[in-house]
């Protein structure tokens, strides 16, 4: 196609580098039916599901990070280095750092904002950014050359969007770590906390897969904290609503996800958790244009529905089929709601367990040893699809 006729074509934005928003600009880059450009704070694909080896130095930082400047030359879409600053629907335009685009559609794929505890900067999260890995394997790093301490780690709930939780990496965290000590020979120097809000936290993954993990914390002698909120947290651990303290030298909280600040305040309808109000398509309530997906949507569904990467792509490659067809004048529309699952390689630094939930079953399937090297052949495999090196497979 030549540049002039290139021109000619509808101008497609994608606000957001992660899995979303990637599989979105691949997928509309594909149909050569759009001009894509995809505008994105950060230059890499951040593998969040693969950082968890980050702080206990079971994988480098560069190893979970796929170039978004390779990704949309392999993909033939445009990467625009920039922060969104605000959104203006009435003039399809957004505001970023780069300047101000125009766009014909654009898709919302910027991840959410993430709940604020008193005295939540005492605490680091692996899901608030990649930094955030490299600073909990410093934390660690002190605490194994002091010989000792007492490491926390939870995460919290958003009461007016239970899907907007994400309680897998902060299990993971905590097997690893312990699996690390018990190899370094100092497991018997540290304490270990699990702490949650809930009453029953990892519930969403299943009946069968919730009642494993009080027998996989005991084995490991990972002391529990559940069912009291969470008051505040201090340089001197956490702290709850009935009056008791949880010390800590190290805690890792994973907060709920909340509305994006920029959407919030973008105008476009929002529910009331603050993410962006979408029909089965992925199309904002309110818009004939503009389509959001992963944690930047509210997500409908079953009561044991959860953000996770898997379904910000299965919604990115949803919204950018019916942008196609509404491109088309053609009146069919796909449903993410037809692939909603939850799915969970967890991680247990020696092997894995996969968790899954579908609306027809539900199970956790043990991997000794198999299942941590299937873990990390999926980072692999991530980012060679991801820069077409490798072909997608049906269902992963």
């Amino acid at each position: 196609m030549s540049n002039s006729a290139a021109l000619n074509l509808p101008q497609v934005l994608v606000l957001g580098g992660g899995f979303g928003g990637v599989q979105a600009a691949m997928e509309l880059a594909r149909t050569k039916k759009f001009r894509v450009s995809l505008i994105s704070e950060r230059s890499f694909l951040h593998l969040f599901p693969t950082s968890i080896w980050i702080p206990t130095r079971g994988i480098r930082t560069d190893q979970t990070r796929v170039p978004l400047t390779a990704i949309a030359k392999a993909n033939d879409f445009t990467l625009v280095n920039g922060a969104v600053a605000g959104i203006d629907a009435a003039t399809n335009t957004v505001q970023t750092s780069a300047g101000n685009l125009s766009y014909d559609y654009l898709v919302i794929a910027m991840g959410s904002g993430k709940m604020k505890p008193p005295g939540v900067e005492n605490s680091e999260s692996l899901c608030t950014g990649p930094q955030a890995a490299v600073t909990l394997r410093e934390q660690l790093d002190a605490l194994i050359a002091a010989g000792t301490g007492r490491i926390a780690v939870g995460f919290g709930g958003n009461p007016k969007d239970p899907s907007a939780v994400r309680g897998g990496p902060a299990f993971e965290f905590l097997f690893n770590v312990d699996h690390l000590l018990r190899r370094t020979g100092l497991r018997e120097a540290f304490e270990l906390t699990f702490f949650a809000p809930m009453e029953q936290p990892g519930i969403r993954m299943g009946k069968k897969a919730y009642e494993s993990l009080g027998p996989e914390l005991g084995k490991r002698g990972i002391a529990r904290q559940v069912g009291v909120p969470i008051a505040r947290f201090s340089a001197e651990g956490v702290e709850f609503a009935d009056g008791n303290v949880l010390p800590a030298d190290l805690v890792m909280f994973i907060p709920a996800g909340t509305g994006h600040p920029v959407l919030t305040g973008s105008g476009l309808a929002t529910t009331e958790a603050g993410f962006l109000d979408i029909d089965s398509g992925c199309l904002v309530a309110g818009t004939t244009n503009v389509y959001a997906v992963g944690d930047s949507a509210a997500m409908a569904g079953p009561d044991w529905r959860a953000k996770q990467g898997h379904m910000a792509e299965v919604m990115g490659r949803v919204a950018a089929h019916n942008i196609a067809y509404d491109h088309e004048g053609r009146s069919e529309r796909e449903s993410y709601l037809d692939h909603v699952t939850l799915v969970c390689l967890m991680d247990v630094g020696n092997g894995a367990n996969l968790v899954y939930r579908t609306s027809r079953r539900e199970g956790i399937i043990p991997l000794p040893v198999v299942g941590h090297w299937a873990k990390r052949a999926w980072g692999w495999y991530a980012g060679a699809t991801k820069l077409r090196r490798f072909p997608r497979m049906p269902g992963l």
